[in-house]
């Protein structure tokens, strides 16, 4: 199968991705399953409750910040 591929930005460095992706699958690419995360697309955080549903559109700008564990 061909699938349609689209650009994005992820912490600066542009990527090739599927169409459709969303940011749980790109996560998943990002080997950052399981780890907690603060995710922005185009300046607006994005939840992480939403991440399965967040459809990426080409030219996103996404970052992705480590959310640093305290106690």
């Amino acid at each position: 199968l061909n699938r349609a591929h689209m650009e994005i930005t992820v912490n600066g460095r542009q990527q090739q991705v599927e169409e459709n992706l969303n940011a749980a699958q790109l996560i998943e690419q990002l080997g950052l399953t399981g780890k907690r995360l603060a995710m922005e697309v185009n300046e607006e955080i994005v939840p992480s409750s939403g991440y399965e549903t967040y459809r990426f559109r080409a030219n996103d700008r996404i970052e992705i910040v480590h959310a640093i564990g305290g106690g």
